[in-house]
């Protein structure tokens, strides 16, 4: 499969040597021929230096044949217009674009542009450590519809089984996060002590979830 990413910082140099490393070929756009650096003196794939929305400069990337397109750059406005570009210009299924504004990511999501909003996730991720007892919104589907939330529910949840959470939630429990380590859990799973569970659930429901797994466990739940 081919691979287009534009912006060669951290992020798109790293982007660019998994996807090769995985036997995948790629091609990596940047206004700044320096930036190439950082993918070392052995990189297999192809370097473009240009603007990344120019058509030209994405024709020369293979973007007609690419299965995915990654706006990484610095900026919002050009990640947004890139991402689009390659989207309703080319056709390309899988477009992804980072957003530092977080306003501006749930717009986009919207628009059918899957986006990674920087400043929201790394404040969200801060603060479900800082307050370990917060929920967090871990990811949102396009359509607003669906959100997924990182809970540690309060001490009166444990024990109970994952059936029950989702019942009583109307959520679906998608993983746990324990020890460090993301698990699979089955109907019969029981949350324990320290666990960290991600939840999908309606997002017109997220404020009733969150009270319900931030309070004490309703005895008819712990009867069920």
């Amino acid at each position: 499969m081919h691979v287009v990413v534009m912006g060669c910082g951290r992020v798109g140099s790293t982007i660019a040597r998994r996807t090769v490393d995985m036997g995948h070929s790629v091609a990596v756009i940047d206004q700044d021929p320096a930036a190439f650096a950082r993918l070392g003196t052995d990189f297999p794939g192809q370097c473009v230096a240009g603007v990344g929305f120019d058509r030209a400069t994405l024709e020369e990337a293979g973007i007609r044949r690419a299965v995915a397109f990654a706006a990484v750059s610095p900026g919002d406005n050009t990640n947004i217009i890139a991402a689009r570009t390659a989207r309703e210009s080319f056709g390309v299924r899988t477009v992804v674009a980072r957003i530092y504004d977080p306003r501006r990511a749930e717009v986009y999501e919207r628009l059918g542009i899957a986006t990674v909003a920087t400043v929201r996730w790394t404040a969200d991720q801060m603060m479900s450590r800082i307050l370990p007892g917060r929920t967090t919104h871990e990811h949102r589907d396009v359509s607003g519809a669906i959100t997924m939330i990182a809970a540690a529910p309060d001490r009166s949840w444990i024990g109970a089984p994952l059936a029950e959470i989702e019942k009583a939630t109307g959520g679906r429990a998608a993983y746990l996060t324990r020890l460090g380590e993301g698990i699979l859990p089955a109907p019969t799973t029981r949350l324990q002590d320290g666990d960290r569970l991600h939840l999908m659930v309606r997002t017109e429901e997220l404020e009733r979830v969150e009270s319900m797994l931030a309070h004490a466990r309703d005895a008819r739940e712990e009867q069920a």
